[in-house]
């Protein structure tokens, strides 16, 4: 009796313990929210990991949108974003996700050229100077994680969608 305990006590699943790190991007990963391919846009992206598992987004914006819905705040997500202070716009690095609650985000980037996912345009930095420096060349603005809701993201999103954004899937 006491063997079959045992046994039965070792064949019970582990209580493991669940990576809440960010993972790299693919080639096929759609948007969590919109189901495009998040490689065919330029720009940071953003993920959010939970227990659940991952869940990518096209841009850190997108992401910002989904995480501001209520029913989204109930887990213990962690958000991601690219830091642009040491990647490329056209592609951003993997290697360089950060905590999206602790980023600088420079938002207002309308007539900056640079170009993103649907809707508001924003670059997220791990290094407030450098986002400074960014947001000055580019006459845009620096906002905290916590100073970013959905009439934030709303506002830049038509200033973005009067002509400057548009998706070339090429």
């Amino acid at each position: 009796f006491f063997i079959g305990l045992g046994l039965l006590a070792c064949s019970e699943p582990k209580n493991e313990q669940k990576s809440f790190a960010p993972v790299a991007f693919h080639n096929t990963d759609e948007c969590h929210v919109c189901g495009m391919i998040i490689s065919d846009f330029p720009g940071p992206k953003g993920q959010a990991v939970d227990a659940a598992g991952v869940k990518k987004f096209c841009s850190a914006a997108e992401m910002l949108g989904w995480w501001l819905q209520p029913e989204n705040r109930i887990g213990n997500a962690k958000l991601y974003v690219h830091d642009m202070g040491r990647s490329q716009w056209a592609t951003p690095d993997d290697n360089y996700l950060i905590d999206a609650t602790q980023a600088f985000y420079v938002i207002g980037l309308a007539n900056s050229g640079l170009k993103g996912a649907m809707g508001a345009v924003l670059a997220a930095f791990a290094d407030e100077q450098a986002a400074t420096q960014f947001a000055a060349s580019h006459d845009a603005q620096v906002l905290r994680f916590d100073e970013i809701d959905q009439t934030v993201l709303q506002r830049f999103s038509t200033m973005q969608s009067a002509g400057m954004h548009e998706h070339d899937a090429h």
